[in-house]
């Protein structure tokens, strides 16, 4: 009998495929436990609540005037700066607002599937809420896809949003009105994070153009999540310290090879994909995730 007619290889790797990522999602979970303790205790070094261990404290006495700060001043702000990705999306308008987060913690979710992301923050003169969270949902079908993001609303207080910022135009000469014209306009920032791109309705039609540039913004934003929960949040300090950031930097030398190659065969692909395009509208469909710990 040909191989190729037969159903039953296929099934069978789809079946052991599913199970694969049953057991690592599970073995996942056991190890999330483990570290939690690990996370706490760094969660009271850094926000000074213990003193790490191995730091001795100057015998000289300080200034009157001199507050001793505690714990570890900026951890997450340069711990999220020194990674490349992260740093693209940090402006210098947002570091002030990000030196008062104090732990970073994400958590699976299975109904519907998928990660949620935790921004915990001291209470400062920015916006009201305490927590900022980012919710991933996942289609759990043959392998993972990534149906929606959600965001946390984020409460500015007046006048202190980092997400938009206010013009001040002088009137035309001769004009009656002497006030200054105003106009808010959104700018680049860390907490566009939580305004997540919105996904259509299943049955909903969009241009290609649209599709493709969604499609984009929604890999860019799943990145920018994942490598939050995958590498920041369990090495944040080799993060901080910057030995992180030398270690991604080698593996990315190692890695440029193969991506030049496979640039070539996109390239290839997309031209092919430009002769068939005949300029339809197509329907939404969901976004396809290479790797998710979910």
């Amino acid at each position: 009998d040909n191989y190729f007619e037969q159903g039953d290889n296929l099934s069978q790797h789809d079946e052991f495929e599913a199970k694969f990522f049953e057991e690592r999602a599970a073995l996942e979970a056991k190890y999330q436990k483990m570290y939690e303790p690990l996370y706490s205790k760094r969660h009271d070094v850094v926000n000074g609540v213990v003193e790490a261990e191995g730091v001795t404290k100057d015998s000289g006495e300080a200034a009157p005037d001199e507050k001793e700060e505690k714990g570890v001043p900026d951890f997450w702000l340069n711990a999220m700066k020194n990674h490349e990705i992260l740093a693209e999306e940090i402006q210098e308008r947002d570091e002030e607002a990000l030196k008062y987060l104090k732990d970073i913690k994400w958590y699976r979710i299975t109904e519907p599937k998928g990660f949620k992301l935790e921004f915990h923050f001291n209470t400062n003169p920015f916006f009201k809420n305490e927590v900022l969270s980012k919710t991933y949902h996942m289609i759990d079908e043959d392998e993972p896809i990534l149906e929606k993001a959600i965001g946390t609303e984020i409460e500015w207080y007046p006048g202190k949003s980092l997400t938009q910022k206010v013009l001040k135009k002088k009137p035309k000469k001769g004009s009656k009105n002497t006030k200054p014209i105003t106009k808010i306009e959104n700018c680049e920032s860390f907490f566009n994070f939580f305004s997540p791109p919105q996904v259509p309705d299943d049955d909903e039609e969009i241009d290609e153009d649209t599709a493709e540039q969604l499609q984009n913004q929604m890999e860019q934003d799943y990145d920018i999540g994942s490598t939050i929960r995958d590498k920041i949040i369990p090495h944040a300090v080799s993060w901080f310290t910057g030995e992180a950031a030398q270690d991604e930097d080698f593996d990315g030398i190692m890695d440029d090879d193969e991506d030049d190659e496979e640039d070539e065969d996109e390239d290839e692909d997309d031209e092919e994909d430009e002769d068939d395009d005949d300029g339809d509208k197509k329907v939404w469909k969901p976004l396809r995730v290479v790797s998710c710990s979910c």
